[in-house]
């Protein structure tokens, strides 16, 4: 008997056989759920392939997340297709490159505001698409990069990574109700095609590595992947609001 047997998952920001949400797509299957999965833009083909890697193929949908017509039509799809949904996973981030690097104080309103709508944002929009399809309660995750303080060259990402935690425990105000719960994964820095676009990423990688107590591997994403699943799953039934950290310890010691 699998974790999620007979749970419906959206699971966005699959793009490689790499992505933190492919392996927790694949994890998912493996522990029973069904799942479908959501591209964007010239990224939808690459979704769409890694979609044949997974263990069942799963439906692909177009989601930009800065189109409400196409949220809107996502949670159509969804509905038609199992009439409701168990749970979403939100793994959508982007920042133009200019809000990454030496200079915090280079980047544009319109850069910014950019890396807010997409990253930040776009958890509102994934909670319009879930929420409805929830009458009976589900869990909504979001992928996290620990923002309780400032990280080298990660500038307004880690701003917008704030404003998602931030976020998080509004949307759990407000859905509690429902029964539905939010909460984050903040996961140490694995090697994603998301993480080679942040300058400076092996600095984290290599302190990590030397300084959390429980080691870490950043070619290895798969704790990660269960502690998603975990919280997908009906395991945490009174938890919401919060970010649980998967980083072999590294937030809680200080050198």
């Amino acid at each position: 008997m699998g974790l999620l047997d007979g749970k419906k998952l959206l699971i966005t920001g699959v793009l490689t056989d790499t992505s933190l949400a492919f392996g927790t797509a694949k994890l998912a299957q493996e522990e029973g759920a069904e799942v479908i999965l959501t591209g964007a833009g010239r990224g939808l083909r690459l979704t769409q392939r890694t979609a044949r890697k997974l263990p069942v193929e799963p439906d692909v949908l177009e989601l930009d997340v800065t189109d409400a017509d196409q949220a809107v039509a996502v949670r159509e799809a969804i509905a038609d297709k199992w009439g409701g949904l168990d749970g979403a996973l939100h793994a959508i981030g982007f920042a133009p490159e200019i809000c990454l690097g030496d200079d915090f104080m280079e980047a544009t309103w319109d850069d910014v505001s950019t890396a807010m709508q997409i990253s930040t944002y776009s958890y509102k929009t994934i909670a319009e698409i879930a929420v409805p399809l929830m009458p009976n309660g589900g869990s909504v995750v979001g992928l996290d990069f620990d923002a309780t303080v400032a990280w080298p060259t990660y500038n307004w990402m880690g701003v917008a990574k704030a404003a998602l935690e931030s976020a998080n425990r509004y949307l759990a105000r407000q859905h509690g109700p429902q029964q539905v719960r939010f909460n984050l994964v903040a996961a140490g820095p694995i090697r994603t095609m998301a993480a080679k676009s942040i300058p400076g990423i092996d600095q984290f990688q290599q302190v990590w590595e030397d300084r959390a107590p429980l080691g870490w591997d950043v070619r290895d994403s798969s704790a990660v992947s269960k502690a998603c699943v975990a919280m997908l799953s009906d395991w945490f039934p009174q938890t919401t609001g919060t970010m649980l950290h998967v980083d072999g310890g590294y937030h809680a010691v200080g050198a």
